[in-house]
């Protein structure tokens, strides 16, 4: 659906949407999907680009959570293994299986994980990626040749889900598209519309791209916003009991040479209490996260020095050729919107991982959780919105509802595999521009096809929209994809129908922008 075709409706000033979603994330997508596929609908209104903010910063796992079986939170890890399985029977071409190795350092290692490990097979069911192992120092050392040997003692196997997060938040919202739905990027809610009884029964919103505002109706309004939610709720009611402490963790990036192999690492406990991964990603490998405390909030947050150190120093204690600053591609940062408040009003928890919450006012609030989880997460959201609107009831189709461009046919050693059964369409765009039909950059995999691309039919609207979330240039490589920003913005330029005044704009906002991501 065009962003044209969907201003239209917004436009329709006598259209009551059954469901209005505020908030573009894994949550707000997922349940603007749920909406869709039950034939409801559904407008989702978000500030900046789709999974902009938290949603495009993960460690970029489908993961049960190892860490939540050592918790003794049984329930959470076997919801968590269940989603997983259901995303990649969904859309294999986004979930995939990525096998890891905890390195075991002590005597107790190997029968303390071996065990926990075969645990967390078992809870998996039918939907295991595959079947944990003890291995000896020399098979963890030829599994992983960058392993750092010293007093290795042996270490476990596992198996888990990996994908790209930005590229499943567009799947997401393309397939809510294909439903019918109404997915919006730069859309700002700026303000709560209400009856005359105070209930809560649309939004007052600006489209941020033309300047216009809207006042847009609705049956249920749901707050989907992240980190951001606090803010929405404030709209409703400006003394709520504060529901967000916010907690930032950064993740670095580092040639594929000091892991070696395809297998990643999982550490159970960094010097901070956290989980640490070196998961190989996208011909890269990501190390993270951090977690530091915040007291506010915003769409771009920087990364801090120390916390640079600390995974950078983690990562020689793990791997026998220690990285430096200086070989660190990209830094990139995110804010878990943790929860923070219990039963502040009308609540209903309905999970240990996720939180949802109906004010007096009749706004939806969902918050927390996890992008393993967001498709339970969204049937969660929208079965209780379908009751607080007085709709009638229609039950979930999403456990087998194949995401956009499912195929079966790719190879995820291919970058092109995001795309699914669209890839080859972008490969066709080289008969109509043979001259961009070539890599962005050396050190990138991306063509200048794939910039057209996400222009013409992935709603993206700026260089950064193209370089961070539809390609994943800025976090591969942060100083390759501020030099090819400038064409970039040319070619997009084309597509859009914009100036050279507005690729100068968006030449040196991306400059700065990548200046976050660049580590000196």
């Amino acid at each position: 659906m065009k962003r044209s075709d969907i201003i239209q409706q917004v436009e329709d000033s006598s259209k009551v949407w059954d469901f209005i979603i505020i908030g573009g994330g894994a949550t707000g997508l997922g349940s603007g999907l749920d909406a869709a596929a039950r034939g409801y609908s559904v407008l989702l209104l978000e500030q900046g680009d789709f999974a902009e903010a938290t949603s495009s910063r993960s460690t970029k796992m489908v993961h049960g959570g190892v860490r939540y079986l050592a918790q003794g939170n049984i329930s959470l890890v076997m919801e968590a293994l269940h989603e997983r399985g259901i995303l990649k029977q969904n859309a294999p071409h986004m979930c995939y299986n990525q096998k890891f190795i905890v390195p075991d350092y002590k005597w107790w290692g190997l029968p303390y994980y071996g065990i926990g490990l075969k645990c967390y097979d078992m809870l998996a069911r039918k939907y295991s990626f595959g079947p944990s192992q003890i291995y000896s120092k020399g098979s963890v050392v030829k599994e992983v040749p960058g392993v750092l040997t010293k007093k290795l003692k042996g270490g476990v196997t596992y198996h888990d889900g990996q994908f790209d997060d930005a590229r499943l938040a567009l799947t997401i919202a393309r397939t809510m598209s294909d439903f019918g739905g109404c997915p919006l990027n730069y859309a700002r809610v700026n303000g709560l519309i209400k009856t005359s009884t105070g209930y809560v029964c649309g939004v007052e919103a600006e489209d941020t791209l033309s300047g216009k505002s809207y006042e847009l109706k609705a049956k249920a309004v749901i707050n989907a916003t992240g980190i951001f939610t606090d803010d929405i709720m404030n709209m409703d009611n400006p003394a709520h009991k504060k529901l967000i402490a916010p907690s930032q963790g950064i993740h670095i990036v580092i040639d594929r040479e000091f892991l070696g192999g395809d297998t990643g690492i999982m550490i159970p406990k960094t010097d901070d209490g956290r989980v640490i991964f070196f998961v190989p990603w996208h011909g890269k490998v990501v190390v993270g996260t951090t977690d530091t405390a915040l007291d506010s909030v915003c769409m771009e947050p920087k990364p801090l020095d120390e916390e640079i150190d600390f995974l950078v120093e983690h990562s020689a204690r793990f791997l026998s050729k220690a990285p430096t600053r200086a070989d660190v591609h990209s830094v990139f940062t995110g804010i878990r919107p943790l929860i923070a408040a219990g039963d502040g009003e009308s609540t209903s928890a309905l999970s240990r991982d996720h939180y949802l919450t109906v004010s007096p006012n009749k706004l939806l609030t969902i918050a927390g959780g996890k992008w393993t989880t967001y498709r339970h997460m969204a049937e969660d959201c929208i079965d209780n919105a379908i009751q607080m609107g007085g709709l009638p009831f229609r039950p979930s189709p999403t456990q087998n509802v194949k995401l956009h461009g499912y195929t079966e046919d790719f190879d995820h050693n291919d970058h092109m595999h995001v795309y699914g059964s669209e890839a080859s369409e972008i490969m066709a765009l080289a008969e109509e521009y043979p001259e961009l039909d070539q890599r962005m950059h050396p050190d990138l995999p991306y063509s200048w096809l794939e910039v057209v691309w996400s222009a013409r039919n992935e709603w993206a609207y700026n260089v950064s929209d193209a370089l961070a979330r539809r390609t994943r240039a800025l976090i591969i490589n942060a100083k390759a994809a501020a030099e090819v920003a400038p064409k970039c913005a040319e070619i997009m330029a084309a597509e859009l129908g914009k100036d050279a005044e507005w690729v100068k704009e968006q030449s040196e906002k991306f400059a700065a922008l990548a200046e976050n991501y660049i580590v000196r």
